[in-house]
């Protein structure tokens, strides 16, 4: 998707919280390995147990499957793995399921296809969330990166960013970094009570 030139987009902790808290299993489940990994929309419900390996904690995109179509390595954190393991066993290839009844009657574990549809809609709404795209999970990893502390080269690397540009409209989040050269024009200026006069 093309990155947006207004204000970025992202949740708060609780917001978060919120918002997984009205999703079905499913998506609930792809949107915290979403916040957990920045990983975007079509690489989440695409990404195939192939591509896991969760003794080392690691995934990895494919370049066909990469928009800057350069292979990404995905180091998968404890929210990352604990995901995944609960959905081991579901789909014989794709990570993430949700399950129909097929012609039969019995259930079945469905690929799926599309995160931000009609369900994420309605979740939204319940959540008191306006204005949120799925994609925006993937500016909320990001501002969640450089609030913590996480140098903005790295969250390139992580991210599959090719273009530093694109990591740099999260800087403004963390500006800490700045405090030092800010304090070097400091007065010494003492706060003194201000004396009010009254004027005839």
């Amino acid at each position: 998707m093309p990155e947006p030139k207004q204000r970025i987009r992202w949740l708060t902790r609780e917001e978060a919280d919120r918002l997984i808290g009205e999703l079905p299993e499913h998506l609930a489940d792809m949107a915290r390995f979403s916040l957990a990994t920045g990983l975007r929309e079509a690489n989440v419900t695409g990404l195939e147990w192939s591509q896991v390996d969760l003794e080392r904690r690691v995934a990895w995109i494919h370049p066909d499957q990469a928009k800057a179509k350069k292979a990404i390595g995905v180091p998968l954190n404890t929210d990352a793995v604990l995901v995944l393991r609960r959905w081991e066993g579901r789909h014989d290839e794709r990570v993430f399921a949700y399950q129909r009844r097929d012609a039969n009657g019995a259930l079945v574990w469905l690929p799926v296809s599309k995160a931000g549809g009609r369900a994420w809609r309605k979740a939204l709404q319940r959540a008191g969330i306006k204005e949120f795209r799925w994609h925006d999970l993937r500016h909320t990893w990001a501002s969640w990166h450089v609030q913590s502390g996480t140098p903005l080269h790295v969250l390139q690397e992580l991210g599959g960013w090719s273009d530093f540009a694109m990591v740099k409209k999260y800087a403004h989040l963390a500006p800490e970094h700045l405090a030092e050269h800010a304090a070097r024009i400091e007065s010494g200026i003492r706060s003194v009570p201000h004396i009010f006069r009254h004027t005839a």
